[in-house]
């Protein structure tokens, strides 16, 4: 019965959002009132509407529904009920349920709190939103439905993939897809300003906590599966430049790039057209990464559907928005007329270079993600396009960002005199230059990508804190400390935001630099050393799990005389999908990890062993955390909370009657 419920409220939300699309555009276009009062019950109503469809299919997840041909294909009775529960998003049918029902708070939300937008404005934002909505629903309805009965219930399950079947897969997916879909409401607001044929500064304090909620949830969905690759796959890697996760990376670039623009549209009434496009970009590259998971052109653990019929549905919704969105953008950019002059030396210019950078590189990833299926598809020829092609080609562009970072940040509005802006910076060069050579010094190889990712890591981090300290104005340092603490929320969101990508700098750079790797086959009871850690296997046993059947090993690390970590790493299997998995055992540290993995058994005896000593790998992710929570401070700030400014100026602009 829940079930039925639940398929009856999804139809229900998609019929809602057919009216929800069309009602409230047309009263914007005509100026009726009632009609445009509209769109926020609307909103409402396809949220409550798609919550309870998702609750249907949870209900069935969590009591092992098996009639249910999507529990049927992801779940079993035996699994750990935090995988029932995240199996209902590790899948096709699934996954689009959380994608229409994240899409749907965020519309509204925006019905909710937007109670300083003007009527039109809100209007067409919450249409444009509901389109976004019935396309998916209607997608899902028609070549998607999880509400699917099989005709024999079979008595269980086939399970999830295992792979998937771990902690930070089971938030992964909901962080990203928060990020992915946050950014259908930057699009909103710019087909909105595209149809009224305006964008003023009002609009762009609309636009910029929305994009920066995005871009937090995208940074820590990112982060979230950079660290699940790390510890689970056992490859000891952090990053593959895989299609999927180069997916999910190319809107965050865009979605910073966004947030820098929509400031200097907000401060100076300037760059325009140039934050319209990149908002109808940002969300552009989220469907394309949608399109690439569930199309059926790659074949990775992140896919979740092999049908070509899917992806062509896809692609069209993709045609549609983006390619809309496009052609009203080419009709309407003409009046998006930018008011700011500013010199070539200025904060205008800094965050204009910034954008640049950012745009290329995400365009230059995407090139190389596309490329071996364009050659396939047009030359018939297979390529492959790896981290060799990635790393050149990405890498300056984040050079150069870094170099410029600090001194743009500190640069005044309009116009600037460069060499006043670098003298306070002279201590942050020095000290960035200094942990350069220090680096140098200390390393046994002769690389230069350590010392140069310390050089930059650090003169981000010391460059964010110049710029925050100098916000405290003259004074004695006791003064200037305790005016520190009275800074707005955004002067430290942005510091933070900074300071992390330094530090992720800095652990990328000595990870990548420093690390050591040792792959042998190492009898029980055999120590052997790498790089001045011995390490002992002591045993190898079986384990029977709640389901799988896992192979542990007990391994002893130390360093001298000292115990320095006991590590158990596992290599499961899952007899229901008969799939294999690696569990590296981690002994993680500040400075350094120590990543232990077990392997097959050897004919001769033994065990395959693979080691690895791991630099800074920590600050990879830290650095990423560091730069959520900035953007989470700035989102605190009562100056950036949705419309604040903008509700005062529409307020003050009132004419008495």
């Amino acid at each position: 019965m829940i079930t039925e419920l639940g398929h009856v409220a999804l139809i229900l939300a998609l019929g809602v959002a057919i009216v929800q699309t069309i009602v409230p555009l047309i009263g914007a276009q005509k100026g009726w009132s009632g009609w445009m009062a509209v769109a926020a019950p609307a909103a409402t109503l396809q949220f409550i509407f798609i919550a309870a469809a998702f609750g249907a299919l949870t209900h069935a997840f969590v009591t092992s529904d098996f009639s249910l041909h999507v529990v049927w294909a992801n779940s079993h009775s035996a699994k750990p009920m935090l995988y029932k529960i995240s199996g209902v998003w590790g899948n096709h049918e699934g996954s689009m349920m959380l994608w229409v029902l994240i899409l749907a708070l965020f519309g509204a939300t925006a019905a909710w709190f937007g109670g300083g937008l003007p009527p039109r404005l809100k209007a067409r934002v919450l249409s444009v939103q509901g389109s976004i909505g019935l396309a998916f629903l209607g997608f899902i309805v028609f070549t998607s439905n999880p509400f699917l009965r099989l005709q024999v219930p079979p008595f269980d399950g086939r399970d999830l993939n295992p792979l998937l079947q771990d902690p930070g897969l089971a938030f992964h997916p909901p962080f990203l897809y928060l990020g992915y879909v946050g950014l259908s409401m930057a699009f909103s607001f710019a087909v909105a300003a595209l149809i009224e044929g305006r964008v003023d500064a009002a609009w762009a304090r609309w636009v910029r906590p929305w994009t920066l909620a995005a871009w937090v949830f995208l940074t820590i969905g990112i982060g979230l599966g950079s660290w699940w690759a790390y510890y689970e796959l056992g490859w000891g890697g952090f990053w593959f430049w895989d299609p999927v996760e180069n997916a999910s990376f190319m809107p965050w670039l865009f979605a910073a790039a966004l947030l820098h623009s929509a400031i200097v549209v907000e401060k100076r009434e300037a760059l325009k057209s140039w934050t319209i496009l990149l908002a109808i970009l940002a969300f552009g590259f989220s469907l394309i990464g949608t399109f690439i998971v569930r199309s059926g052109i790659i074949t990775s653990v992140h896919s979740f559907a092999s049908d070509p019929t899917r992806g062509v549905f896809i692609l069209g919704i993709l045609a549609f928005f983006t390619g809309g969105a496009l052609i009203l953008y080419a009709a309407r950019a003409s009046a998006m007329e930018a008011r700011g002059v500013f010199s070539m030396v200025s904060r205008e210019t800094a965050l204009v270079v910034n954008n640049i950078l950012l745009a290329v590189s995400s365009f230059v990833v995407f090139i190389g993600t596309v490329w071996p299926l364009a050659a396939e598809m047009f030359f018939g020829r297979k390529l492959s396009v790896g981290a060799p092609f990635f790393e050149a080609a990405f890498t300056p562009f984040m050079v150069v960002l870094a170099i410029i970072l600090p001194v743009g940040a500190m640069l005044p509005w309009k116009r600037a005199r460069l060499g006043r802006v670098i003298k306070p910076l002279i201590p942050a060069m020095g000290l960035a230059v200094a942990v350069a050579l220090l680096a140098w010094t200390l390393q046994t190889g002769r690389t230069i990508l350590g010392p140069v990712g310390f050089l930059l890591g650090t003169w981000l981090v010391a460059g964010a804190l110049t710029d925050l300290f100098g916000r405290t104005g003259r004074g004695p340092i006791g003064q200037r400390l305790s005016r520190l603490t009275r800074l707005p929320r955004a002067d430290w969101g942005k510091a933070s935001a900074h300071a992390g990508l330094g530090i992720t700098f800095m652990g990328i750079a000595g990870l990548l630099a420093w690390q050591a790797e040792d792959i042998r086959v190492a009898q029980v009871g055999e120590t052997f050393e790498v790089a001045g850690y011995a390490i002992t296997l002591d045993e190898v046993h079986r384990e029977q799990g709640p389901n799988y059947i896992s192979t542990t090993a007990t391994m002893e690390v130390h360093k001298g005389d000292a115990l320095i970590a006991l590590l158990h790493p596992e290599k499961r299997v899952y007899p229901v999908q008969g799939m294999p998995t690696t569990e590296a055992a981690i002994a993680n540290g500040f400075w350094r990890d120590i990543y232990l993995v077990i392997g097959d058994p050897q004919e001769g005896g033994g065990w395959a062993v693979r080691t690895f000593i791991k630099p800074f790998a920590n600050w990879i992710w830290a650095g990423t955390l560091i730069m959520a929570l900035g953007g989470l401070l700035s989102l605190s700030d009562r100056r950036y909370r949705v419309a604040a400014g903008a509700a005062r100026a529409q307020i003050q602009g009132v004419p008495a009657e």
